[in-house]
């Protein structure tokens, strides 16, 4: 399955964006979005169960983000509000490659999409 990430952008701090994931076939699996900002390690934001049952997020996003998925139009999305500086990074989308999804871990994600830039400004 291929991935297309798309809907990043510049936004001032307090705003918010959403940035969707379409992938070119339907997917029974997990999906999930991921974050690298320069100079650090690409880092779980959140993921979502291929039905839409069961979602994690990472603390830092708590509360601010929100993942969902239509799979009509097999696409998944993150809306984030209230952003911060920090959240600056490339965001990307990955479909589970394992059971263990649910922690987080690179490792267990595969097929990542080219990635879509968010720009939180001060």
């Amino acid at each position: 399955v291929q991935l297309q990430a798309s809907g990043g952008g510049l936004v001032q701090a307090g705003g918010s964006l959403r940035v969707s994931c379409a992938a070119s076939r339907r997917t029974v699996s997990a999906m999930g979005w991921f974050r690298q900002a320069p100079g650090k390690e690409r880092e779980f934001v959140a993921a979502i169960s291929w039905n839409g049952a069961t979602t994690y997020y990472a603390d830092s996003v708590k509360g601010r983000f929100t993942i969902s998925g239509d799979n009509a139009k097999n696409t998944v999305y993150l809306q984030m509000n209230s952003l911060k500086p920090e959240d600056t990074a490339v965001y990307y989308c990955a479909v589970a490659a394992g059971s263990s999804w649910y922690k987080g871990s690179v490792a267990d994600f595969g097929s990542w999409g080219q990635g879509t830039q968010v720009t939180v400004s001060s």
